[in-house]
């Protein structure tokens, strides 16, 4: 079966309920599709009457009122001619069959249709008053229900993705004087090994912080990307390492050539081969975040994307860098506290689920490394039906 495009839409319902990370948890792990782009939305009345105009479109009159629940849903909640900001978050996932999967991981809004415990089950609701009229509907999330509806819904998004969507400076009000911040965070590689629910467990726990998500992409950091994020690092590794590489170093000397060096002799091994060690640690960062070690990565290669994927997201408010430092917890996941997310998801050092600017400048700066406002769902989306 050939591989396809599908997407998911959470809604601004969701996302103001921090409902994200446990949406994402389930698109991952439940359809084995791969997360491709995301973006978010802060959809203007165009877009979301074209998006509208296109939702009804089965036949069968039980099956389209209920999509017509959804074409109100949106010109009503995705809207923002009424000068409010509503954020949406695109997800689009590839592989086979994604469009059937993507639409049984979601489920059907009217419960007595659902099968098992879907997205809706648990996040949509659609009452009914005692004359059967529908008293409250909200769907979670918006999935096409074919492959023709998903090509059509992702051309018109891609369309619309530099005009009404990227980072969303300025969507959230916060009152008068407020001091908000933007910090970046980076869900790593290791969340992305297999399809697994950690990207969206790691979202969940960032929830905890009352922040809001302005931005979001999936970002292969290329070589010389990684090299630019970590560059302070490698300075830090090489001073670190110096009494440790001495140490080592003396002791392999008594081991193995019965000889007993004096502290300043470990000492100049250590200024010798403290940067060495660093350095060759660094390049382990680097290759764990872009898939190569500089010194084996051909120059005409550098500014290529990486072969390893991460989740970059922007996330904004009062003492935001601070908060969502504490929720991830210390670099080493073994001293990190109960609860959060370097103990909950972390490995060692390097493996440790998650990267959070620390100071507002430096998020500054990362978010220019990775480039937190750059369309790449727009080229994806246009050359992938342009093959077909």
């Amino acid at each position: 079966m050939a591989e396809e495009l599908s997407y998911v839409l959470v809604t601004p319902y969701s996302i103001r309920k921090s409902r994200t990370g446990g949406i994402v948890a389930r698109l991952i792990s439940r359809t084995g599709l791969d997360l491709v782009a995301a973006r978010m939305y802060a959809p203007s009345a165009e877009l979301a009457e074209k998006y509208a105009a296109g939702i009804p479109t089965d036949p069968d009159p039980v099956h389209r009122a209920t999509q017509e629940l959804i074409q109100k849903y949106v010109l009503k909640n995705l809207n923002g001619s009424s000068g409010t900001k509503p954020r949406v978050l695109l997800l689009v996932f590839k592989g086979e069959d994604a469009v059937a999967k993507i639409k049984a991981t979601v489920g059907h809004i009217v419960n007595e249709r659902t099968s098992g415990e879907t997205i809706r089950d648990t996040y949509g609701d659609y009452l009914q008053d005692v004359d059967g009229k529908v008293s409250y509907f909200e769907p979670a999330v918006l999935a096409p229900p074919d492959p023709d509806s998903a090509r059509k819904d992702l051309q018109l998004w891609a369309t619309y993705s530099d005009s009404d969507g990227g980072l969303l400076d300025g969507a959230i009000e916060f009152p008068a004087g407020t001091e908000a911040e933007k910090t970046l965070v980076l869900i790593k590689p290791d969340n992305f090994r297999f399809p697994n629910a950690r990207p969206g467990g790691v979202i969940d726990l960032f929830s905890r912080t009352g922040l809001y998500i302005i931005a979001c992409k999936v970002h292969r950091m290329s070589v010389a990307q990684a090299e630019e994020f970590y560059g302070p690092v490698l300075a830090v590794l090489q001073d670190k390492l110096k009494q440790r590489s001495g140490e080592t170093a003396a002791r392999l000397f008594s081991k193995e050539a019965n000889i007993a060096l004096s502290p300043s002799v470990e000492e100049q091994l250590g200024e010798v081969l403290g940067p060495v060690a660093g350095r060759e640690n660094w390049e382990q960062i680097v290759q764990f975040m872009a898939g190569l070690k500089p010194s084996e990565c051909p120059a005409d290669k550098r500014n290529d994307p990486g072969s390893e994927k991460c989740l970059a997201i922007c996330y904004q408010g009062i003492d935001a860098v601070r908060k969502i430092r504490e929720v991830l917890g210390p670099t080493d996941p073994s001293k990190a506290p109960p609860g959060t997310i370097r103990r909950e998801f972390g490995q060692t050092i390097m493996v440790n689920a998650a990267h959070a600017s620390d100071s507002a400048e430096n998020a500054q700066r990362e978010m220019g490394i990775v480039k937190i406002s750059e369309n790449n769902l727009k080229p994806l989306i246009e050359s992938w039906y342009a093959s077909k």
